[in-house]
């Protein structure tokens, strides 16, 4: 069976003034399970054997083509279905107004409970799938209008952000940053492993990919080894990417004061998308005490277009990098009895302005991660606090145990006392390069299957 593949999204830039310094393209696809699973399941669209869209991943979001204005989309092959164009189709998902579908967000669309998610999706497939639903593959005026190709739409931040949330779940990376800032016998703070750790971000300056970012400004510590010293005004000189993964909330918000319980979580997990948590490092080293981040994280944080669903990464799930978590067991209200994560492979590639192609700086995966994402989502609402669709929730940086697992620069190049190659070619780096230079930043995520051989394959 051909595979499916799940994210993908144009270039934003990072800017000093108007020239570009850094570009930064991000792809999240994956493949279909081993193929004994859909054997039989294929659209009757032509999809290419390597499209990064096939009908098991169907993802969700907000497109726009010229002069017309935002609506829902759904990546098939090289097109986007215009879910808004075949609404008469989906009258017949019980609990659904199609109309939703007219939206320039999704917000309306993932209000409604994970059921009614999971019926228009079924219903789309069913549509799109050779030997399903004929009511759209045997109308070509129809087909005409609602299949679009992805060269000709514009994509937009899939969901209107209320709040977004930046955890920081990552055992190794977490261990790595405490090595780095307070030794190996201190590296993970004494709450570290009895809940995920976290902090609000800025919802106004979470971007999808594409969208120009500009290199920011702030307080720098005056001398890097005397605090003492005080400050300086300048432009960030220790620019850092961080590989995340993130996912949006949906369903009907729970009242203040309503927790979500560990059997509730997936119902209120919209689906997944990349991201880059643009972070300045140097103003981050001076503003950090006591509050944590604050300038240094909030100018720009940069997603995918493409939500996966939760339900097309079923057959992706996998034992965390921990394995369970024993010593010591969380409290109960934090325990999974699924406990795991996702099979999500991801890379990290930089370009150089005399690079001809990205060096790759780093490979990881969505399974070194103690916290899982329906911990986050628990804990989150452990208070009380009320979640409602839309809301973004981030994983922090996803480290592995390997030198060239490392998620940032930061741990790349070990706060800058080692020099990190791009891929094979003789550019290095510690941080990502100032002004002067334009760059290509890429990271790239393919959720990976195993064979019954154990063989490992990517799209």
């Amino acid at each position: 069976s051909s595979a499916p593949q799940l994210l993908s999204s144009a270039a934003p830039q990072l800017l000093i003034g108007s020239k570009p310094a850094i570009t930064q393209y991000s792809i999240l696809s994956a493949r279909a399970p081993s193929p004994r699973v859909h054997k039989m399941l294929k659209s009757w669209l032509e999809v290419p054997k390597d499209s990064d869209f096939s009908i098991f991943n169907l993802p969700w979001g907000i497109f726009s083509t010229e002069g017309k204005p935002r609506r829902t989309g759904v990546a098939i092959g090289d097109y986007v279905l215009d879910v808004s164009a075949i609404s008469n189709l989906l009258t017949s998902v019980e609990g659904l107004d199609p109309s939703v579908f007219s939206q320039p967000a999704l917000n309306q669309f993932m209000a409604y409970p994970a059921p009614v998610w999971r019926a228009t999706r079924e219903r789309i497939k069913n549509l799109l799938a050779e030997g399903g639903s004929a009511e759209l593959s045997s109308n070509p005026s129809l087909r005409e209008l609602a299949l679009i190709p992805r060269e000709n739409v514009t994509m937009h931040l899939p969901a209107r952000i209320g709040d977004y949330t930046d955890f920081y779940c990552s055992r190794e990376h977490a261990t790595n940053v405490g090595i780095m800032f307070r030794g190996k016998e201190n590296a993970l703070q004494p709450n570290w492993l009895h809940l995920p750790v976290g902090y609000h971000g800025r919802a106004s300056s979470v971007y999808v990919s594409g969208t120009p970012v500009v290199r920011p400004r702030g307080q720098l510590q005056k001398d890097k080894d005397d605090p003492s010293q005080g400050s300086e005004y300048g432009a960030c000189k220790l620019l850092d990417f961080e590989v995340e993964m993130a996912f949006f909330l949906g369903g009907p918000p729970n009242p203040p004061g309503k927790t979500i319980s560990m059997c509730e979580a997936e119902d209120r997990i919209f689906g997944l998308v990349l991201m880059n948590d643009w972070s300045a490092r140097d103003i981050q080293k001076w503003e950090y005490v006591p509050l944590g981040p604050f300038g240094s994280k909030n100018f720009g944080t940069s997603i995918s277009p493409w939500i996966v669903p939760l339900d097309a990464l079923v057959p992706f799930k996998c034992p965390t990098s921990a394995g369970t978590q024993s010593d010591p067991e969380p409290l109960e209200y934090l325990r999974d009895p699924d406990y795991g994560s996702y099979d999500i492979s991801i890379s990290c590639a930089v370009k150089g302005a005399n690079m001809k192609d990205p060096g790759v700086v780093c490979k990881t995966n969505m399974s070194n991660l103690y916290w899982n994402i329906k911990q986050q989502l628990v804990h989150h609402s452990v208070t009380g606090c009320n979640m409602r669709p839309g809301d973004l929730l981030a994983t922090g940086t996803i480290s592995g145990q390997s030198e060239c697992s490392f998620g940032s620069m930061l741990e790349l190049s070990w706060r800058g006392a080692r020099e990190v190659k791009l891929g094979a070619t003789e550019e290095v780096r510690k941080f990502l390069k100032v002004c002067q230079f334009h760059h290509k930043f890429s990271i790239s995520a393919r959720f990976s299957f195993r064979l019954p051989n154990r063989m490992e394959t990517q799209s």
